[in-house]
């Protein structure tokens, strides 16, 4: 061992100098340092794996007069705990010994062999077995700030997709897909940082990687092409540079066995319906803001793989637009319905089929362990099965005669894994017993020799003492001379002179023969010869199958759709689902509509109340709905939208009948929410949202709008309002259908003004004090709201109630008959006027005059008109 070296005045040990100058080209990475048997930390590092993975911190010397904190954990454990590291959003670089201590005099060498980051990522503790791991890179263009270009990437699975246009399309498909890591160019820090904040980990990338000539080459390297025109990406440059850079990162974390991202896929805008990331978080496709609340993947999600469960989201992210993709999709869906048996088959074999498009991703980086191969194994026998079932059926779609007639089952694989690996293999090939007896000789002599070693060495003892006739003779050993065999005094007479004398007792002489020699070195290196083998020959089987990985992630494709259609056939079936009619005309007819998520959330005993729903671009275009709060505007709303999003996926919809026009853009602007971290009010994120629907609409758009203008006073948002509703009508060219729910009543009367605006209501029932919500949607306007009612179903204090009542009648009186109300006012201001004219020198009456006088009533809300009350009386002494 060398001598402690000295760095600023403190003595530095080897060890140290070895991980600061490794830690100094990973300054931003968690390094877990392999020593001997742990993964140790130290320092900063130390500190922030303690707390994250709850493990003890501790300190050591750090050579001369210094102390480093310390924390670690055993090598084994490393799946346990990097995980978690990677889930509290750390890169962590994992350095490793790349040799072996006992053959070298010197410290150990030592490199990274991975760096972990959230986007990029193998393991299944890691990454949820129904999302896909994605890493994005954003690349901004410097010719023209408004485009740019987006590519991601699941190593996990070897996907690669792409994009290149508005910024917005852009922002727009990384909400869509929310990778977990994006990389984006470092002098874009900035706008980056101003779009996104911290909605998602990032990784800021030096701007020379973003060079057209070095993408492209990077590009045409991996995928061993002279062009990227096979891709149709060949003359989208911002899309080659974005995808450049998401390998140039990989090669960089030292992820270089990536072969099995062997295709690189556009996703070009005009094939899918836009889904903004309002629609996507009002809608709650995937997610929700809500603890525990479900989804409409929740809902529809039957899949039998975690490979169908991620091809459904991608499906629920991106609805097509093309007619005969969706009626493809139907058509299957269909069969699955209408053949049962068929499908509870398919059911069946898919579930053994498991994640195999991981587990081919995992073969060809060389991380694949035994037990998974045997799920391969198992997974192509699936996969011959679903082909023979397929190729059985009488008269099927045209679909699925093509996925069975693609399907490869890839037979001399499943032979070879059968021969190879015993089935009781452990995951972990370094505890042995990994290939099975009968595949290679050697092996099996080696364990011949090793399980019965004490048996053989008899053999040879009683053939010794038959042949010299030594009765006492035996075989023993000792780590001078290994194996020897012992004659007494009295027989040496008899050793045969083949033998060689190793050593003299008192009573006895030593012998070694050629024949125990080498057995010695046979038995002696067995074990560590065995692991070796076995180790070899598990190295030669991945080899093989890695000339399988292209067909075998083919196949995952195949079964991932197949896994789809037979969820919605299963979906379809449990929920009373039905299929709807997809056409290219313009409107859209739903009748008895149901909220697929919410029927499944209410109790047994209560029915949901389905509605009807008509649009069209001639006669009417917008429904401009009205009724009381918490009577079901929002949720009609909500489902018109998640039915014709599930139509369009191919979906069987909620519903009795539904004949849906293609639509390709959906808006929503409901619920109401802040943007507290950029400093926007409820109000400004509502118009935020609103301007944005304004600004893109289309002649096939669906628009769903929700208590627009409610967030200021009331008179400005009842013109917001109505100015956007006949902006939507009176555009020159779009006719864009739109369900528009108000609590504002004076919007009815838009109906009287424009052709296509009809009025609805979501009725109530008044049973004396009390009102029943019905939540049946009826033609015609409503003119209550209802507000106090809910109200008191809220919980208000009864004195609020009261006082809130009586506000009510006077408003109402003064908007019936505003004459004889503004008379009132008049002689109430003279009264005042008068009480006034005698206590004009009274200060505390002076005071309130003055604070009447600039309250302004309109903005005013009942509360601060309540605080406002309580003021002025504490100010004439009645509190």
């Amino acid at each position: 061992m060398s001598k402690n070296k000295e760095n600023n005045g403190v003595v530095e040990t080897p060890l140290m100098k070895q991980y600061n100058s490794i830690k100094a080209k990973y300054p931003d990475a968690i390094l877990l340092f392999r020593v001997g048997d742990f993964y140790e930390t130290f320092g900063e590092d130390a500190i922030k794996v303690s707390g994250i993975l709850g493990i003890v911190l501790t300190r050591r010397a750090n050579g001369s007069a210094a102390f480093i904190e310390l924390a670690g954990f055993p090598h084994h454990s490393l799946d346990t705990y990097l995980p978690k590291l990677v889930r509290a959003g750390n890169r962590v670089a994992i350095c490793d010994q790349l040799e072996d201590p006992k053959l070298t005099k010197t410290i150990v060498k030592r490199g990274v062999t991975e760096l972990v980051t959230p986007g990029v990522s193998y393991n299944d503790k890691t990454n949820d077995i129904k999302e896909n791991n994605f890493l994005a890179c954003l690349h901004y263009d410097a010719k023209n700030e408004q485009r740019g270009g987006i590519a991601f990437i699941d190593v996990s699975t070897g996907e690669f997709y792409t994009a290149q246009g508005d910024l917005n399309y852009c922002q727009k498909l990384i909400h869509s897909l929310k990778p977990n890591e994006v990389l984006y160019n470092k002098s874009y820090r900035k706008r980056f940082n101003e779009t996104f904040a911290d909605q998602f980990y990032s990784f800021a990338v030096d701007d020379w990687a973003f060079q057209f000539d070095y993408a492209n080459e990077l590009l045409m390297q991996h995928f061993q092409t002279n062009s990227l025109k096979g891709f149709g990406i060949d003359e989208m440059p911002e899309s080659i540079i974005a995808s450049g850079v998401a390998l140039h990162y990989l090669k960089e974390t030292a992820h270089d066995k990536v072969k099995h991202i062997n295709q690189l896929s556009r996703l070009d805008e005009d094939r899918y319906m836009w889904l903004d990331r309002f629609t996507m978080r009002n809608l709650e496709l995937l997610y929700s803001p809500h603890h525990n609340a479900k989804t409409l993947f929740d809902i529809i999600d039957d899949s039998s793989t975690p490979m169908g469960s991620r091809m459904l989201k991608r499906w629920l992210t991106f609805p097509l637009k093309e007619l005969q993709p969706i009626l493809d999709r139907q058509q299957l869906t269909e069969y699955f319905i209408s053949n049962s048996e068929f499908h509870q088959k398919i059911v069946q074999e898919l579930k053994k089929a498991g994640d195999v498009e991981r587990l081919i991703s995992r073969v060809a980086v060389a991380r694949v362990n035994p037990r998974e191969l045997l799920q391969l194994k198992h997974a192509l026998e699936a996969v011959a099965e679903i082909k023979l079932l397929v190729s059985g059926q009488s008269k099927p779609p045209k679909s699925l005669v093509t996925i069975g007639e693609q399907l490869n089952s890839c037979n001399s694989i499943i032979e070879l894994i059968h021969k190879s690996i015993d089935e009781n293999a452990p995951v972990n090939i370094a505890k042995g017993n990994v290939v099975k007896d009968g595949y290679n000789s050697d092996l099996d002599d080696l364990r011949n020799i090793q399980r019965n070693g004490k048996s053989y060495l008899l053999q040879i003892q009683q053939r010794e003492i038959e042949n010299t006739g030594i009765s006492s003779l035996k075989i023993a050993f000792n780590n001078v001379f290994g194996y020897y065999l012992e004659v007494t005094n009295v027989h040496k007479n008899k050793v045969p002179s083949s033998w060689t004398r190793k050593q003299t007792l008192a009573n006895a002489e030593r012998y070694i023969t050629e024949e125990l020699k080498v057995y010695e070195e046979k038995i002696m290196g067995a074990e560590e010869k065995i692991a070796t083998l076995e180790s070899s020959i598990f190295t030669e089987i991945i080899q093989y199958l890695l000339e399988y990985v292209t067909p075998i992630q083919l196949n995952a494709q195949l079964l991932s759709q197949l896994d789809c259609l037979s969820s919605f056939a299963t979906s379809a079936q449990k929920n009373n689902y039905i299929k709807p009619g997809i056409n290219n005309g313009f409107s859209i007819d739903i009748k008895n509509g149901r909220h697929p998520v919410i029927e499944k959330q209410l109790a047994v005993t209560d029915q949901y109340i389905s509605n009807d729903i008509f649009l069209d671009n001639d006669k009417q275009q917008v429904m401009m709905i009205t009724g009381p709060n918490m009577s079901g505007k929002s949720a009609i709303l909500r489902q018109t939208a998640l039915i014709v999003i599930m139509a369009q996926i191919g979906c069987y919809v909620p519903a009795s009948f539904a004949s849906i026009g293609i639509v390709d853009k959906v808006f929503t602007r409901v619920g109401a929410s802040d943007n507290i971290s950029s400093g926007e009010s409820t109000f400004m994120v509502e118009m935020n949202e609103t301007a944005s629907i304004m600004n893109n609409l289309s002649e096939r758009s669906l628009i769903l709008l929700d208590e627009i203008g409610r967030g200021t006073s009331t008179y400005d948002g009842i013109s917001i309002a109505w100015a956007i509703a006949e902006f939507i009508h009176e555009h020159k060219n779009l006719k864009s259908k739109t369900l528009f729910a108000t609590h504002y009543h004076e919007l009815n009367e838009m109906a009287n003004k424009f052709s296509r605006i009809k009025n609805f209501n979501v009725s109530v029932k008044e049973t004396g004090t009390k009102v029943i919500f019905l939540r049946k949607l009826l033609p015609g306007g409503s003119e209550h709201s209802f507000g106090i009612h809910v109200a008191k179903m809220a919980g208000m204090p009864s004195k609020i109630i009261e006082r809130a009542k009586q506000m009510l009648v006077t408003l109402e009186e003064a908007h019936q008959n505003p004459a004889e109300h503004s008379e009132k006012l008049i002689q109430k201001k003279k009264d005042e006027y008068q009480l006034s004219f005698f206590q004009l020198d009274d200060p505390v009456l002076s005071q309130i005059k003055d604070e009447l006088k600039n309250l302004n009533i309109d903005t005013l809300t009942p509360v601060e008109a309540l605080i406002k009350l309580n003021e002025i009386k504490k100010l004439i002494g009645m509190n």
